[in-house]
């Protein structure tokens, strides 16, 4: 006997289910479509007629099938009362397409089921976007190549490889030699396309199965697997400075740098990390690079005395701390539309005696992991609070953010630290200081740290996700920390004028971001070109040397009253609001 057609009572409810903004359907028990609206027609391809002729597996990727069966055997014996499931449909053209369908049943008096009720929505675009920003978690977007992420995997799994089979694997951080002069006289564009160039030519002069990644910049890193001994890698590093030190046609232009690599091989005598290793290359690159540049060194755990070592010892900077030799700088972040300045991030400079002003990347890298670290961190916060309260007596109203790491979280004491500083300035506005989170950050316990978020957050401090895109798992970040500001990453920014697929991802990257209810600022901004196309892409909110460089706080009034005034971005401001 064919099961009844549940009935739909009147013309609102009929009017309701076939004009339903969703694909709706009505099934029987044993999975035949009964009834379907025109929605579920248009997302499925086939015709009203076609789907009473199907059950509602009938259209169900292969693989998608055993999960969804299950789903519902526990709903017709009332275990559940309904379930929500993302699945794959194959279209009557037989494309594939993700769909988020929610399924319930209709029980009689008796207790007996009676019929389904299935709503059914199109989530392709939103599954396409997600994929799209996993991805780039692992691949470098200007050159293709493994990111610093895919990197710290591959390495891992080499390291346990050369200990299982007794063999050695050598680490080589490799940085150009000339690149910077090349990017100042002919442009960020030509840098890049050199950079693609050359990621093509060094990568083929390796064996297969190594590894070559862009950790950044003009910096990579290359993996050399199985190796007999550390004498065997020789010939192979020799191939890599030969294939990086060889002219390059770049357009109209022939373009030659060179290479200094440092290298590092395990294991070791003494048991050490990834981590541990591509710091070691690190340390080595430098002695390369004041042996003369175009050459390899060798670490030595016992005798090696890197530039960087010899300048800024974990002890000097201590010292350095204790003598007050360090200073912010901010950075502007401004909102395009309003041409106001919503904030500014503080970025730590080292004004060495002797050596002048130091960048970060000139002395962080010696204290990473380091009880210090957490020490400059507290001093970088309390040196940004004390410019608040300064500000405010100015009639200032200013956020100040800062850049913490995983290691400063996960210190037992941090909360209890951050409300001591914050008790000593207790009337500064809300929210006007910000924690970022740099996504590569190795946050081991993000339920721990989600709590910790929430914590802060009683204390009115905003918080951030920075550099995003570039970390272990975008997405995870996303839902599992609840952090309503997130900074694309400046490379994303940066490429999007040369690469309509870049653009692409950032404006899916946007997307996600809208439907999450995020706020997103854009780094990396470095013209006014940068500044018209996110804009067009609905971003108003950006950061980069193309707006301001960072600068020490008594240079800020000056820059503001330039800013205010400048007649080119007063133009990008004027850019039509795109429709979201």
């Amino acid at each position: 006997m064919e099961p009844a057609t549940p009935p739909l009572h009147n013309s609102i409810f009929q009017n309701s289910f076939d004009y339903a903004a969703v694909g709706m359907a009505h099934m029987s028990i044993d999975g035949r479509w009964l009834r379907v609206n025109r929605k579920l027609c248009e997302i499925s391809g086939y015709s009203e007629q076609e789907l009473l002729t199907l059950s509602f597996q009938g259209i169900t990727h292969p693989d998608d099938g055993a999960r969804d069966r299950e789903h519902l055997a526990q709903l017709l014996s009332n275990a559940i009362p309904s379930y929500s499931v993302e699945k794959r449909y194959i279209r009557k053209d037989r494309s594939v397409i993700w769909v988020l369908i929610q399924v319930s049943v209709v029980f009689t008096p008796e207790g007996l089921a009676d019929y389904g009720i299935s709503v059914i929505q199109d989530i392709s675009e939103k599954k396409q976007a997600a994929q799209l920003i996993e991805s780039m978690a692992y691949s470098d977007q200007l050159t293709g190549l493994p990111n610093r992420a895919l990197l710290g995997d591959r390495l891992h799994q080499a390291m346990t490889l050369a200990r299982r089979r007794g063999r050695t694997l050598a680490v080589v951080l490799l940085d150009l030699d000339g690149f910077k002069a090349i990017n100042d006289k002919y442009g960020h564009a030509t840098g890049d396309l050199l950079l693609r160039a050359l990621s093509v030519r060094m990568k083929d002069g390796l064996r297969e199965g190594d590894t070559l990644a862009r950790l950044g910049g003009d910096e990579f890193v290359a993996v050399f697997l199985d190796l007999v001994d550390s004498r065997a890698s020789a010939p192979l590093l020799a191939r890599l400075l030969t294939v990086s030190s060889q002219a390059l046609p770049v357009g109209s232009l022939n373009l030659q740098v060179s290479a200094s690599l440092g290298v590092t091989f395990y294991p070791q005598a003494e048991e050490v990390d990834a981590d541990q290793l591509l710091r070691q290359a690190d340390q080595a690159m430098y002695q390369a690079k004041l042996a003369g540049k175009n050459r390899y060194h060798v670490f030595d755990a016992d005798n090696d005395r890197t530039v960087r070592g010899h300048l800024a010892s974990v002890e000097r900077i201590r010292s350095a701390l204790q003598q007050q030799e360090f200073v912010l700088h901010y950075q502007p972040k401004v909102n395009m539309r309003t041409r106001s300045v919503v904030g500014v991030e503080a970025l730590i400079r080292w004004a060495h005696p002797q050596a002048g002003l130091l960048q970060p990347g000139e002395f962080l890298p010696l204290i990473e992991n380091h009880r210090l670290a957490v020490d400059l961190g507290e001093w970088v916060i309390h040196q940004a609070l004390q410019q608040l309260k300064n500000w405010q007596s100015q009639g200032i109203t200013l956020p100040i953010s800062v850049n913490i790491s995983a290691m400063e979280i996960q210190q037992a004491d941090f909360l209890e630290r951050l409300k001591t500083a914050m008790q000593a300035f207790p009337n500064l506005p809300a929210h006007s200081l910000e924690l970022e989170i740099l996504e590569t950050s190795a946050l081991v316990d993000l339920d721990q740290v989600a709590h910790f978020i929430a914590q802060c957050a009683e204390l009115s401090v905003g918080f951030a996700i920075d550099d995003f895109g570039t970390g272990y798992s975008s997405l995870t970040y996303l839902k599992r920390l609840p952090i309503p500001v997130v900074k694309i990453d400046q490379s994303f920014v940066r490429d999007m004028l040369l690469d309509q697929d870049n653009k692409s991802i950032l404006d899916g990257i946007l997307w996600i971001m809208r439907q999450l209810g995020r706020s997103v600022i854009a780094e990396g901004v470095e013209t006014l070109e940068h500044g018209r196309a996110l804009m067009d892409l609905g971003c108003e909110l950006a950061q980069g040397y193309g707006i301001a460089r960072p600068m020490a706080v008594e240079k800020l009034p000056a820059w503001m009253a330039a800013w205010e005034r400048d007649a080119d971005w007063q133009a990008v401001s004027l850019v039509p609001r795109t429709a979201v």
